[in-house]
């Protein structure tokens, strides 16, 4: 019984979060501002209590949290990581310690006793790592220099979690300095070896069997392995008590290098989403709307200097690091919300009677408000930092140069039979470089003999075409020989990138204008190639008999 009642609660979960997500995105708004109303109304804390299972409901949550960590990791290899550069991770280790300080000061001065003023800077230092780096995916802004700063202060907040916890615990402890000390540095070097452990175990098995399976025709063998490897791995670090998602990056990380690092991420997509959403709903389902309501004359002040707060302090670090007034505003406007992490910690903290049961309700109500508020700040946040620039006189400023192991795509070649083959040599003879996606992994070896670069995927999955798309994209080679799915793919490219000028191989002379109609630029027939070629080979023929009969 106690499974058919978390299945019927999900189903309610998940029917209110498409009915508020369809109304907030008719709106023009993000669906996660729907998703949080929803769990708001759903709850029991002021809203209808329709949901009973609710802590469980909260464990799928946080595997669809790891999930999408997973996927963030297959974007990122481990020499990417690293090149966000140690100055861009250090921003990261000074926010959270700077934020917490600063914090926790002011909250002292309000009357709080040490050990409070200590946890609420704690829980308000994070930031939300499930609606940032959704919401940058999704707006094609994770490899943005703003984009790639959130992304490296959000890892380092993360990987925080486990020592602030114990924090919580030691403020609520009757232990020793030197106790509590011990205990932490157990727990830390506990995590790190787990980490490189994970890394270097994936990186040796996952990444061999995904090219063992990937030669096989079951692709659901390869979409089970990946589903396997993030969650199992997500597992893993819970169960040695340090956060899932850093374990999940971690097997996205392992897996990144290999060519099946896109369609992987493409086939955990809908189950991430699904688990991201309720997510967004249990996380709703924490506040109290009557209270927030009564005491919004407490709550909106609060969540404002929070949130003006925490983006002046990345803003003034990033200066420091000598990076522009645009980047470091966009970043902190990004990571100004008080995160997820903030109930995980106000949990401990309350267990412990550290805080009061008042102040973890204000922390709370001033966390779903600020949730509330990221869909619409985020997309705001490059405008905003541009103008604030212009402002400051800071136009000349020089931007940061990209980390990518990659340059930005600019050709993309889809399909490498024969003529997929031939349109790379041809590159290879102009010097270009160029992506060659396809779904026989035994075409990666050829590819990159050419010196191209090559990832497996189905490039008629529209995540597929949102990975490769972007305004650097200039030139999309369809060379498969199916009809309706060089169709499909042509229709992805131009809804995408309009910008790119779009070639497209043809069997047959009969799909020529629906291809162009499409918006293919060019399409290139095999039925006239090939008659030109015979009619070549005729006049040549001909002229090869009539020189023989009059010799």
């Amino acid at each position: 019984m106690e499974f058919w009642t978390l299945l019927f609660d999900i189903s309610v979960l998940l029917s209110a979060a498409l009915i508020a997500g369809t109304i907030c995105s008719r709106l023009g708004q993000s669906p996660i501002v729907g998703y949080l109303f929803a769990g708001m109304l759903l709850g029991g804390a002021g809203g209808f209590d329709m949901v009973e299972a609710e802590h469980d409901l909260g464990a799928l949550a946080e595997l669809g949290v790891s999930l999408l960590m997973f996927s963030i990791g297959l974007e990122f290899s481990w020499k990417r990581l690293l090149r966000l550069g140690s100055r861009t991770l250090l921003v990261g280790v000074l926010q959270v310690v700077i934020t917490m300080g600063v914090l926790a000061v002011v909250t002292l001065g309000f009357g709080l006793s040490p050990a409070e003023s200590v946890a609420v800077g704690a829980m308000l230092a994070l930031s939300s790592t499930a609606c940032v780096l959704r919401m940058l995916n999704e707006r094609a802004e994770l490899d943005s220099p703003h984009g790639r700063g959130a992304l490296a202060i959000l890892l380092v907040q993360d990987m925080a979690v486990i020592p602030l916890a114990l924090l919580m615990s030691s403020l609520g402890s009757d232990g020793t300095p030197a106790e509590i000390a011990m205990e932490a540095g157990r727990m830390l070097l506990v995590a790190v070896t787990l980490i490189v452990g994970l890394y270097l175990l994936l990186n040796q098995v996952a990444g061999r069997l995904l090219n063992v399976l990937g030669h096989s025709r079951d692709r659901e063998l390869v979409i089970l392995l990946g589903m396997l490897t993030g969650m199992g791995s997500a597992w893993l670090a819970h169960h040695f008590g340090i956060s899932p998602s850093i374990g999940a990056f971690v097997a996205g990380l392992a897996l990144a290098g290999s060519p099946f690092s896109t369609q992987v991420r493409a086939d955990v997509a809908s189950v991430r989403v699904v688990l991201l959403t309720l997510f967004f709903g249990t996380a709703g389902m924490v506040a109290d709307p009557v209270w927030i309501i009564k005491h919004l004359w407490l709550v909106l002040p609060v969540t404002i200097g929070v949130m003006l707060l925490k983006t002046g302090i990345i803003w003034t670090i990033m200066r420091a690091f000598r990076r522009p007034h645009a980047i470091g505003i966009a970043t902190g406007l990004c990571l100004s919300q008080i995160g997820e992490f903030a109930f995980v910690l106000g949990y401990i903290a309350s267990d412990g009677n550290v805080i009061s049961d008042d102040t973890f309700t204000l922390i709370v109500s001033c966390a779903i408000v600020t949730l509330l508020a990221t869909p619409f700040i985020v997309p705001a946040a490059p405008h905003i930092s541009d103008r604030i620039q212009r402002r400051l006189g800071a136009i000349g400023e020089p931007s940061q140069p990209s980390d990518d192991d990659h340059p930005a795509v600019e050709i993309v070649i889809v399909g490498f039979g024969p003529a997929g083959q031939q349109v790379a040599l041809s590159l290879r003879e102009l010097g270009r470089r160029a992506l060659v996606m396809d779904l026989n992994s035994n075409a990666a070896a050829g590819v990159r003999d050419l010196g191209l670069r090559f990832e497996i995927g189905d490039a008629t999955h529209p995540d597929i075409i949102d990975h490769i798309a972007a305004p650097a994209l200039r030139l999309v080679v369809i060379t498969i020989p199916s009809p309706s799915a060089a169709m499909h793919v042509l229709r992805q490219v131009r809804r995408i990138s309009p910008q790119a000028h779009v070639i497209v191989r043809s069997r047959y002379e009969l799909h020529r204008t629906d291809f162009a109609d499409a918006g293919a630029h060019e399409v290139v027939v095999d039925e006239s190639e090939v008659g030109d070629a015979l009619a070549r080979a005729v006049r040549a023929a001909g002229g090869s008999a009539s020189a023989s009969e009059d010799g």
